[in-house]
């Protein structure tokens, strides 16, 4: 398969390529390099992406519905505007990506790695958090109710105003026996009805009512 003369396959070397606007629907980037591509307005929707690299690539308005980009690495990857309804992110690594405007409603994250993430203002209600790592994100305002966030490691992470009603922050029994790190979080005006604060370690984090804890 070729699209604006470029090959595209498992494994391929599309880094820097520009890829804008173009239709890969379906296509199989399974282990491609595409760190620092244009996939700016490209379809991508059912396109198989796991354990590619998108390092620094310009996914904003790329239809990403129902990809798969397990393992993959998106690492500073801008992804404004960009859908991603149905896509699996499980393992994949989102550190210090832009996902402003990005519908993440049910999505499943688990064990990703959403380090420095900018996630302000996200809606990611139902969402799939289990042992991921969001130390150092922006989750100011975010809609975290019901989510699931079992294990995660939200250290040092901004939730002012955020939402976590009825969110599971507990442990993941699976795998180790400790609740949620919260440890110096930003919890200030955050909500946290009925949520799930078992074995949770708290040490500096500042309460909802402004207090920091012991």
């Amino acid at each position: 398969m070729e699209v604006n003369g470029y090959q595209i396959k498992k494994r391929a070397d599309l880094s820097g390529a520009d890829l804008s606007g173009a239709n890969l629907s379906g296509a199989d980037l399974s282990g491609a390099n595409l760190s620092g591509a244009d996939l700016t307005g490209a379809n991508l929707a059912s396109a198989n992406l796991a354990g590619a690299n998108l390092t620094y690539a310009n996914l904003k308005f790329a239809d990403l519905g129902g990809a798969d980009l397990t393992g993959a690495c998106l690492s500073s990857a801008n992804m404004t505007s960009a859908n991603l309804t149905d896509a699996n992110l499980w393992d994949t690594d989102l550190t210090g990506t832009n996902l402003q405007a990005v519908d993440l409603t049910e999505i499943e994250l688990f064990g990703a790695n959403l380090a420095g993430a900018n996630l302000q203002g996200q809606n990611l209600k139902d969402g799939s958090l289990s042992i991921s790592n969001l130390s150092g994100a922006n989750l100011a305002y975010v809609d975290l109710t019901d989510a699931d966030l079992e294990g995660a490691n939200l250290a040092g992470a901004n939730l002012t105003g955020a939402n976590l009603t009825g969110a599971n922050l507990g442990a993941y029994e699976h795998i180790w026996d400790e609740g949620v790190i919260l440890v110096g979080v930003n919890l200030q005006d955050a909500n946290l009805t009925d949520a799930n604060l078992t074995g949770v370690n708290l040490s500096g984090a500042t309460m909802p009512d402004g207090s920091i804890h012991d």
